[in-house]
């Protein structure tokens, strides 16, 4: 697990004024990274969030104020090869940084480049963090499998694999996208609306979030080789916010025997910045408590110091915003909150069983949590759950739904074309500085015409 050290230091204050405020995501402790440009895609460059300015590495790295062995990391325009340092040069990096950065350094502020080394956050065009080439995705919270085994299988919503094992699949790299990017409403094949009868093809009418966390894989594992939880966590770089969008009718129909397919792949939208597992270490916790009579883990996926601090508390929010809200100038309006605590799975957990088989995990790709949601109705994650009425113990048919309602009048079961939705997330403890992931943002337009 990650040590504590002075990166981490609550009294520590930065010379960029904005990234003194108590309220901001970005203070001097959290230095998560990105890749932008500003205006020139021709030109994307590395970046550390500092309150409300990016610090340009690639300008930092040009003028000298890292140490050589860190120059060919910052000279490109990507964060694979920063993903494959070794953990310990990656906690130097983090401090020298740290140092640039903080209100008693003159390094830079006195420097001739200081001038041009930050930029506004609000002139830059974000991109993906790294280049992504695999992507898979978990289903790590009991509460969500539970929830929708309830509305699929009333009598037995949780298959007997479920506590042994964490359940995932290979999602679509190719349609992974950034943040603020727009997406079409899918268009596919829908289950057929009488029993027997015959499907039908058309823009899905059940489009739905995930609220879901995203790690990036740090130095991987050889082909035949595998990772294990020891080790797992040096292997992990950081973290993002993750919105697998889902559309449930397709879905429906197509999941069975195989799973999900073309009802996740239309779209995958992954927040700009990568908070790295050093900035979290303060927000570490136990491993959520297993109900009495839960299976120990096998031993490859146990050992005292996952139960102890792999957790993370991680608060997360969803918030809505109809273009009939835009309009009318309504601000969005959160309708989730939870905590990334409630998982029964560890990040750590995922990435040892991903390559336990010998799959060979690349820095740079992307595991997701599956969908984060509580034990409480407001924390469920998707509208899938969080509409329906049923509950654990008080199973109702799926299609029993209370809508959420809108201060225009609307209401939303699923969601309309025009619907923009926003993810937040943060992490605070006391006697610790605040930090926080940004924002997630996607909106969704109407179908393109399909091809019947």
């Amino acid at each position: 697990m990650r040590m504590i050290d002075e990166t981490h230091d609550p009294n520590l204050k930065s010379w960029v004024a904005s990234a003194n405020d108590t309220n901001t995501d970005f203070p001097i402790q959290n230095l998560p990274f990105c890749r932008f440009d500003l205006g020139d895609v021709h030109d994307v460059r590395l970046g550390v969030g500092i309150g409300d300015q990016i610090l340009d590495l690639n300008l930092c790295g040009q003028a000298g104020l890292f140490p050589d062995w860190a120059s060919d990391a910052i000279a490109t325009s990507s964060l694979n090869a920063m993903m494959g340092l070794g953990v310990d040069t990656r906690l130097t990096l983090r401090r020298r940084i740290s140092q640039l950065l903080a209100q008693d350094c003159r390094d830079l502020q006195d420097h001739p480049a200081a001038s041009q080394s930050l930029v506004a956050q609000t002139a830059a065009t974000f991109h993906l963090p790294c280049h992504i080439g695999d992507y898979s995705d978990f289903y790590a919270s009991i509460h969500h499998a539970t929830n929708v085994g309830c509305m699929m299988r009333p009598d037995n919503p949780l298959l007997p694999n479920y506590k042994h094992i964490p359940i995932g699949y290979h999602g679509r790299a190719s349609s992974l996208v950034i943040s603020s990017t727009e997406i079409h409403r899918p268009v596919g094949q829908l289950p057929p609306k009488v029993d027997g009868g015959m499907p039908e093809f058309g823009p899905s009418q059940s489009l739905d979030y995930e609220l879901e966390v995203g790690a990036f894989v740090a130095q991987g594992n050889e082909l035949g080789d595998s990772i294990s939880l020891s080790r797992a966590e040096e292997c992990l770089f950081g973290i993002c916010l993750v919105n697998d969008w889902s559309a449930r009718d397709m879905q429906r129909w197509e999941y069975q025997p195989l799973g999900p397919f073309l009802a996740k792949s239309f779209g995958t939208t992954v927040s700009p910045w990568v908070v790295t597992m050093e900035a979290l270490s303060p927000f570490r916790c136990e491993l959520a408590a297993r109900p009495p009579g839960d299976p120990k883990p096998l031993p490859y996926l146990s050992d005292v110091a996952n139960s102890k601090h792999g957790g993370l508390d991680l608060n997360l929010e969803v918030l809505i915003r109809t273009a009939q809200m835009r309009t009318a100038s309504i601000p969005a309006q959160r309708v989730s909150t939870g905590n990334f605590r409630n998982m029964y799975w560890t990040l750590a957990q995922m990435l040892t069983h991903h390559s336990s088989n010998g799959c060979n995990l690349q820095p740079g790709d992307l595991i997701a949590s599956g969908t984060v949601s509580g034990p409480a109705r407001e924390s469920r994650g998707c509208l899938l759950e969080l509409t329906w009425d049923g509950e654990p113990g008080r199973v109702v048919p799926a299609t029993q739904r209370t809508p959420l309602k809108f201060p225009t009048g609307e209401t939303r079961t699923f969601l309309q074309d025009g619907d923009e939705v926003i993810f937040r997330g943060w992490c605070e403890t006391p006697g610790y500085q605040r930090i926080g992931l940004g924002e997630s943002r996607g909106r969704i337009l109407p179908a393109r015409s399909a091809n019947q």
